[in-house]
């Protein structure tokens, strides 16, 4: 495999960026493109929204539980037909839900979406480590999230939008078919997608691929990804909840905070990304952006503001947070051996998911109880949790230098 020029081509890292982005943003786009059609199939399939909900759920637990095995795969054959395969599977999936004839045959895309969208994460990271150049790697991995972070906030509104012209069938197959040139694209460009550098020759006694992510660096990166998620969660899931429990905040301004929140985070995504190509110090960066953000979430959680002042806070909340993710992705990238970014990425981000999963019940069920008052605090403190990870998992990847190359 081609090592990466000194000087690449004038253009070339937008041109990847674009390809990889693209199919970033469908996977999150299909994610949440499919929530807004739960009232209609409701009343189509004559099915309870919690049977609905099953469908987000297979779906992102599918995603999850594959991404680790897609990324051994992807380490051993290398990341471009994965990533081809993996956008096709998604798009002609979410088109086919236009034909389903009932309920079972939604679940059963449902499940096979997830399967192509468990490629995007291991594949996308492996091509991005092995196309970038080394000076644009935190811009690249920040243009990457943010991709990803649109395609989150794009699928509800469009969904909506498309259901008052059309049914939602023929919504449907028009989203999956919108998949498919982009994966012509893919295709088309591939030469210029490189997979990531191979070793030239495996240490003797290395540790195998599994004794790779169970290593302790790796266990902590897993740690800091899965707490910083599920904190993230809580603040999205109930922020708005418990802001009006609390201060009696009206809808309208507790959905504005939120909003900011969530702009602040997007945002600062890429203003880590500039930060990580300029310097070093990716670990200090990061604790203080976040010790920043959880201050902030403490100060909502306990001081009452006025209204005009909340959506600012929240804002600033996020765009701290936001600004730490890529850091975090680029020390995570420096403590992998080389050809393996593909399995450790595809491990280490399926904290994400999970966070996302194991979050709503407990939190949700301290409201319940009247203790609305300890949902931001706790989040807060899941940050903290967080960098006593980070931490932990810079020293180990340090101590653990040179890291031998995994077996196959």
């Amino acid at each position: 495999m081609p090592s990466l020029p000194e000087t690449p081509p004038p253009g070339q890292d937008a041109r990847i960026l674009a390809l990889i982005g693209t199919g970033h943003f469908l996977s999150h786009f299909y994610m949440l493109c499919l929530p807004p059609l739960f009232l209609v199939w409701r009343e189509e399939f004559d099915v309870s929204f919690a049977a609905l909900g099953l469908a987000v759920a297979l779906m992102s637990g599918v995603t999850a539980a594959l991404q680790t095995p897609v990324g051994f795969l992807v380490d051993r054959h290398g990341a471009r037909p994965f990533l081809v395969g993996g956008v096709l599977l998604m798009a002609l999936s979410i088109g086919a839900m236009a034909f389903a004839p009932g309920y079972w045959a939604i679940l059963l895309l449902a499940v096979l979406s997830g399967v192509g969208n468990s490629v995007i994460h291991p594949a996308d990271y492996a091509i991005l480590g092995g196309s970038i150049h080394p000076s644009r790697i935190g811009r690249a991995f920040a243009m990457h999230t943010f991709t990803g972070n649109l395609g989150f906030a794009a699928g509800p509104p469009v969904i909506a939008a498309m259901l008052l012209v059309m049914g939602w069938r023929p919504a449907l197959l028009i989203l999956g078919l919108i998949g498919v040139p982009v994966v012509l694209a893919i295709l088309w460009q591939s030469r210029i997608l490189m997979d990531q550098a191979k070793p030239k020759a495996r240490q003797a006694g290395g540790p195998t691929g599994r004794e790779l992510l169970l290593s302790r660096p790796i266990l902590l990166f897993f740690g800091f990804f899965l707490l910083s998620a599920m904190a993230g969660t809580a603040i999205q899931a109930f922020s708005i909840t418990v802001l009006g429990e609390l201060w009696g905040t009206p809808v309208a301004v507790a959905s504005l905070a939120l909003t900011g929140y969530m702009m602040g985070a997007t945002g600062g995504v890429l203003v880590g990304g500039w930060f990580a190509d300029r310097s070093k110090k990716h670990l200090a960066f990061i604790v203080v952006l976040t010790l920043i953000s959880a201050t902030l979430l403490l100060v909502m959680g306990l001081v009452r503001m006025p209204d005009w002042l909340l959506p600012l806070v929240a804002g600033a909340a996020g765009l701290a947070l936001g600004s730490s993710r890529t850091p975090r992705d680029v020390m995570l990238k420096d403590a992998i051996p080389p050809g393996q970014m593909g399995k450790v990425f595809g491990f280490v981000s399926s904290g994400l998911p999970l966070g996302g999963a194991i979050t709503p019940v407990p939190f949700g069920w301290l409201i319940d109880l009247g203790q609305a008052a300890l949902v931001l605090p706790l989040a807060a403190a899941l940050l903290l949790a967080s960098l006593l990870c980070m931490g932990q998992a810079k020293s180990a990847a340090l101590a653990a230098r040179p890291l031998a190359v995994p077996a196959e």
